[in-house]
């Protein structure tokens, strides 16, 4: 029997959410585990946004997964409605078994359901294992990326 859940995250996950992004080689310098303060600020604006979706998987009320699924109208071809993934996380129990492609699956689905035309994603340049699975999933590698920190 399957007992995974995908629904929306709560503010009860946020921590279990921020073990996970801080579980990760990048994540362990850039995330703060032991201060929830910002993370509980940022799950307040999501939750108050209609077009945030926040979702975590649930395996027997433990969460698992996580990503976060943003769908954006816009007017670039020929107003086009797309959707962008960010956040995957899959739990280090739970890696290899294939929750991650069940979650980018859903976003796919989902992001078709809300009307999106595209669903993008990026991935750092070094995390080459995670470019491989978004192109077994079907996403093709076609822009560079650029960041602003501020």
């Amino acid at each position: 029997m399957d007992d995974l859940l995908i629904r929306r995250a709560t503010a009860q996950d946020v921590p279990a959410l921020v073990a996970m992004y801080a579980d990760d080689p990048l994540g362990a310098g850039r995330e703060t585990p032991d201060d929830l303060a910002p993370y509980l600020e940022a799950y307040r604006r999501l939750a108050g946004d209609p077009n945030q979706y926040l979702m975590v998987a649930d395996r027997s009320g433990k969460v698992v997964g996580t990503l976060q699924l943003t769908v954006i109208p816009g007017l670039s071809r020929r107003g086009t409605t797309r959707s962008v993934i960010e956040g995957v996380r899959v739990h280090s129990d739970e890696r290899g078994g294939g929750l991650g492609s069940r979650l980018v699956r859903w976003a796919v689905e989902e992001s078709g359901r809300q009307g999106c035309g595209l669903v993008q994603l990026t991935s750092d340049a070094t995390r080459t294992d995670a470019r491989r699975f978004y192109e077994r999933l079907g996403f093709t590698a076609s822009h560079i990326g650029f960041k602003l920190q501020l």
